[in-house]
């Protein structure tokens, strides 16, 4: 994970919530001197802190991390996509057949 994008998008977020980091730090329970170090990006928060400041914006974690972490569904396509690009034609057919089936089985 690139540790400056993530300082980068907590400042990103305190600023699109109209908070200052005195505000923030207040709410989140760190000092405001070591909140700046993390926008700054000369630190790294501990998850915990991480979860706090998080919580604090409003936000969730997914949303800061977003491009340094793939998201859920973008992980299953790609799985999907991979199992279905060891098929061959014909098979890869019968594969969305299945599929098709088992997702009107769920509905």
């Amino acid at each position: 994970m690139d540790i400056t994008v993530l300082g980068k998008r907590i400042r990103e977020a305190r600023i699109k919530k109209k908070m200052t980091q005195e505000q923030l730090s207040e709410k989140a329970e760190i000092s405001a001197y070591y909140l700046g170090e993390v926008e700054r990006c000369t630190k790294i928060p501990s998850l915990k802190v991480f979860v706090t400041i998080a919580d604090a914006l409003g936000v969730s974690t997914d949303s800061l991390l977003r491009d340094s972490v793939e998201s859920g569904n973008v992980y299953i396509n790609n799985e999907i996509t991979k199992k279905l690009d060891m098929l061959n034609p014909k098979q890869r057919a019968a594969a969305v057949d299945v599929l098709t089936a088992f997702i009107k089985a769920l509905q």
